[in-house]
């Protein structure tokens, strides 16, 4: 971490300790109502599921929230980050892949968004309905600009596992409008300005990790935003299809940088593992440095 993050996190770890962060703020993704086309589970289920939340897995999210954490005043950069934990499409990271990355964040001046979407899986296209979560997620990020101290032309995505894939249809299918407008902040555009899939999940056919190909779903153009994508490369073939998601990116003539690490396996955020992979987190602080994102 160059002497400018240390500076940072001083600062940060100061703020912290005095007692100067209040509790993060909570707020509806869609306060007018869930889309028409939202599925509900039957009620023995939705009571089995939410007997199995616990702080690290959520099993059962009905209602999607933002959970924000506003980088402190004092080293704010004006990027911000919208994070979608992993967990299969079926429970989130909570804590693992979602609050300790955004308290990482704030520590470099970067304000971030835990995204709860909706888990676990609700129809054959598993993806759908947490598309139409994090769409208006980005939306509502952006027309919290002032309140979260970011530039709205700052804002990116970041995903772990399924939250990988996740980010990654953030970035190619923002001009798909995933469900109805509801009001003005629907209007706001839902293309990242970046994106971050780490470790990610189901770029293969059918949401498939066996094989080293990349799926129908993943289309990179020349409009898909930068991205940032760190892995292992004993983790499946998910190594191999990020180095694949990195050729069409060259291809397209868009700007992408993989860390692909030998070893780690999966699900670690950024807890220590003794690999060098626990390193990844940092890498990713120098490329929002160097790409022009942490400049206020």
């Amino acid at each position: 971490m160059s002497v400018k993050h240390t500076a940072l996190s001083i600062v940060f770890l100061v703020v912290w300790s005095t007692g100067l962060i209040a509790e993060p703020k909570v707020v509806k993704v869609f306060p007018n109502g869930l889309p028409a086309d939202a599925v509900k589970l039957p009620e023995d289920r939705i009571a089995k599921l939410k007997a199995a939340n616990t702080d690290e897995r959520i099993a059962y999210v009905a209602e999607p929230t933002l959970t924000l954490y506003p980088a402190p005043k004092d080293v704010a950069t004006g990027c911000g980050v919208v994070i979608c934990p992993g967990g299969g499409y079926n429970i989130l990271a909570w804590n693992k892949e979602g609050i300790e990355l955004a308290q990482w964040f704030n520590k470099i001046g970067v304000s971030a968004a835990v995204l709860k979407y909706r888990v676990p899986r609700r129809t054959p296209d598993i993806h759908h309905e947490p598309l139409q979560d994090v769409q208006r997620a980005i939306r509502l990020f952006r027309s919290m600009a002032d309140e979260m101290r970011v530039d709205v032309n700052r804002v990116g995505v970041l995903g772990f596992s399924a939250g990988g894939h996740l980010t990654v249809m953030s970035g190619t299918k923002y001009d798909e409008l995933a469900y109805p407008k509801s009001d003005a902040i629907d209007e706001i555009s839902a293309r990242p300005n970046f994106i971050c899939p780490i470790y990610c999940a189901y770029l293969g056919n059918n949401y498939s990790d066996n094989k080293p190909e990349l799926g129908d779903l993943v289309k990179i153009t020349k409009e898909t935003p930068p991205a940032f994508l760190a892995v292992t490369f004993d983790d499946v073939h998910r190594g191999v299809q990020a180095a694949l998601l990195v050729a069409e990116y060259k291809k397209a003539g868009v700007p992408a940088e993989a860390h692909i690490y030998a070893k780690g396996g999966h699900g670690y955020g950024i807890r220590p593992t003794g690999n060098p992979v626990e390193t990844w987190h940092h890498r990713l602080a120098e490329w929002l440095e160097s790409s022009g994102w942490l400049t206020k």
